[in-house]
């Protein structure tokens, strides 16, 4: 079986799962608002990848099911919140919960699925549990954590490159590491091998989003999910934009400073500007460093673990595969 046809397996026994378990409850208008944003897909890496490690450590995908579904539950409870600051009006090209529905709906729909992520360890012995939910809520806190200094940012024009990377570390990177450790915990993994692969899963969210950031302003229109360069139209400071800022000369940092300073009717001049600063910089070299930098960091916390090696090359594949994307 090829490793796509692995990772479709996976998805489809979690998608399954997820109708199975999320049906609609009364008051309809808190309920039907987390089923549409279940029901708006997405990749489910997250769950995958917690499905997929738990088997790896000689566990039963099915076992994992409900960490999983807590995972995704949680994630999608996130984005309807971030929408909402955000005040974003689409979300994987459909209308956003807040704009379908309203403000108030939005938040509170969003509370329940929080709830409801929880609700779905009460399936686990008392020792997993408790493991599972200690981490849950380390991982929850940490990710409103990232969404207050990306928020934070926003107004800042002193931000560091240290103080960016452990932003999408909280923001993104924990709730990946987190999806593994949980299918590690479920199979009864060792303490170092479930605290190796959460190593993995941190070090390759960050190279993840590195590469959002890249493909925010560099990527194919036809394939990259969102709109190339609406990084740079938002005045989000990105990788990109500090490593530029770092490295740039005086005119072309005054320059940056000054685009990032205006939000004009035709941002097009604007953002083919900020790109050729960002190439000219040296800051696009020094991104894709960064990203095989953190890819080589999550392979090495990969090998630490005891895994059978044909387990280890899915894991890599996974990685891999992530790295390669265009979208």
């Amino acid at each position: 079986m090829s490793y796509i046809d692995i990772i479709s397996q996976y998805r489809e026994q979690f998608v399954t799962y997820l109708h199975g378990r999320t049906k609609l409850g009364e008051p309809k208008n808190l309920y039907e608002p987390v089923q549409y944003i279940l029901g708006l897909g997405g990749k489910r890496m997250r769950p995958i990848l917690t499905l997929m490690t738990a088997e790896a450590f000689g566990g039963k995908a099915k076992d994992a099911l409900d960490a999983a579904l807590a995972v995704e539950m949680f994630h999608n409870f996130s984005l309807v919140h971030d929408d909402i600051m955000d005040d974003a009006p689409l979300r994987r090209g459909k209308t956003t919960v807040h704009e379908k529905w309203d403000v108030n709906t939005g938040i509170l729909s969003g509370d329940a699925m929080l709830i409801l992520s929880y609700q779905f360890f009460e399936s686990y012995p008392p020792e997993i549990y408790f493991e599972l939910t200690k981490l849950f809520s380390k991982t929850a806190l940490e990710v409103c954590e990232g969404q207050q200094y990306d928020v934070d940012f926003e107004t800042r024009d002193d931000v560091a490159i240290p103080e960016y990377l452990k932003m999408i570390e909280y923001k993104t990177s924990v709730l990946v590491a987190a999806a593994m450790k949980m299918g590690a915990i479920v199979a009864n993994a060792s303490q170092k091998d479930a605290d190796a692969i959460y190593e993995f899963g941190r070090n390759l969210g960050i190279a993840f989003q590195l590469q959002d950031d890249y493909l925010d302003a560099f990527g194919d229109p036809k394939t990259f999910g969102k709109q190339v360069g609406g990084d740079i139209m938002e005045n989000k400071k990105t990788y990109l934009y500090l490593k530029s800022l770092e490295k740039a000369s005086k005119e072309d940092q005054d320059g940056l400073l000054h685009l990032y300073s205006i939000k004009p009717e035709d941002s097009t001049v604007k953002v083919a500007a900020v790109k050729t600063i960002f190439k000219e910089s040296g800051a696009v070299e020094e991104t894709k460093n960064a990203i095989k930098r953190f890819t080589q960091k999550a392979f090495d916390a990969l090998a630490e673990t005891g895994l059978p090696d044909k387990n280890k090359a899915l894991l890599k594949q996974f990685g891999e595969s992530l790295m390669e994307r265009t979208v």
